[in-house]
């Protein structure tokens, strides 16, 4: 029997070694994905998960299910990534928080975000807005500026993620304005908050502020990009409200961690690239003021070395700290 047992073993080992990468693809995945979001749920970057998670769940077949691991900036949850199985099964939505600004912002950081992991595919821009609660007597960002300039110190804003507190620090230096900066493990705390009066500002991304400002429970005063948002056209972009230079878009993409068969995040990235390039996608992320993407992993590779150079000198010249 051993040495039939020994036949068996070899046979079944030569099989194994000489399936093909594009096999193991094919095979993928054959049982439910794991998909790590590094802040707490209804933050924009959770959002957009969940709305990649269904679509690839119903694409494959198996279920994808969306894992929450809040607080340090993102850097749990990216930890958590980095320190996965490399098998497919456990991906990161991975953020410029988590794989550009962590960098420069932490002087220790767990993970190294290009060494650790396998870029996958960008899935959108977020742009962001500026919404106070209805309280603050503001109606512009002018009037904010003169009411901050009135009040030193007194006011204080949100701060979830990397880019919500790049978004409070730019201003204040921008603006030439004190405020005192809020931390919170996730944007959606600190927009409940903002809700609740317990904060008088933030910059929080467009597809998660939208609800609240059309309910009126916080007011917009502008936009971070660039140029106007779609959904919100009336809204003036920060510079044009009268904070020359000011431009922020936060972005989310999908990473795995290194090592990760390159067969099988070629596979998740052009299914990935391939939904979120649909006209049902791209339509409902743009009603949501997300920018739609859907990148090769070679593309996100360049594009997230490209987000660390602009962070690190962003951080620097907002001055920014870990609190």
């Amino acid at each position: 029997m051993k040495p039939l047992l020994r036949c068996l073993a070899l046979t079944l080992s030569a099989l194994l070694m000489s399936a093909s990468p594009a096999a193991w693809a094919q095979a993928y995945p054959n049982r439910p994905v794991r998909m790590i979001v590094p802040f707490a749920p209804g933050g924009p970057t959770d959002v957009v998960a969940r709305v990649v998670a269904q679509k690839l769940s119903e694409a494959w077949g198996q279920q994808v299910i969306v894992d929450n691991r809040p607080g340090a900036l993102s850097t749990i949850g990216a930890l958590a990534a980095a320190k996965a199985a490399p098998d497919g099964y456990t991906l990161l939505m991975g953020t410029s928080t988590s794989h550009a600004a962590a960098v420069s912002l932490f002087a220790k950081l767990p993970y190294d975000p290009v060494k650790d992991f396998a870029p996958i595919s960008l899935i959108g821009l977020l742009p962001m807005v500026l919404v106070v609660n209805p309280a603050v007597p503001a109606q512009s960002v002018r009037q904010l500026i003169e009411l901050a300039k009135e009040r030193p110190g007194k006011l204080n804003f949100a701060g979830g993620s990397s880019s919500a507190q790049a978004g409070g620090e730019l201003f204040k230096m921008l603006a030439g304005v004190n405020m005192v900066h809020v931390p919170y493990k996730g944007n959606a705390l600190g927009l409940a908050d903002l809700i609740g009066g317990q904060v008088d500002l933030m910059f929080e991304a467009i597809n998660t502020a939208l609800p609240q400002i059309k309910g009126g429970k916080v007011r917009a005063l502008a936009v971070t990009s660039a140029t106007r948002s779609g959904v919100a056209p009336e809204l003036p972009t920060m510079a044009e409200a009268g904070v020359p230079g000011f431009e922020l878009v936060p972005w989310v993409a999908l990473y795995a961690p290194a090592g990760t068969p390159k067969a099988i995040v070629a596979k998740i990235a052009a299914d990935t690239a391939r939904l979120v390039k649909a006209p049902e996608m791209q339509e409902k992320f743009h009603a949501q003021g997300v920018d739609p993407s859907g990148s090769t992993p070679e593309e996100l590779a360049a594009y997230q070395d490209a987000e660390i150079v602009k962070w690190a000198r962003l951080v620097k010249q907002a001055n920014m700290k870990m609190e």
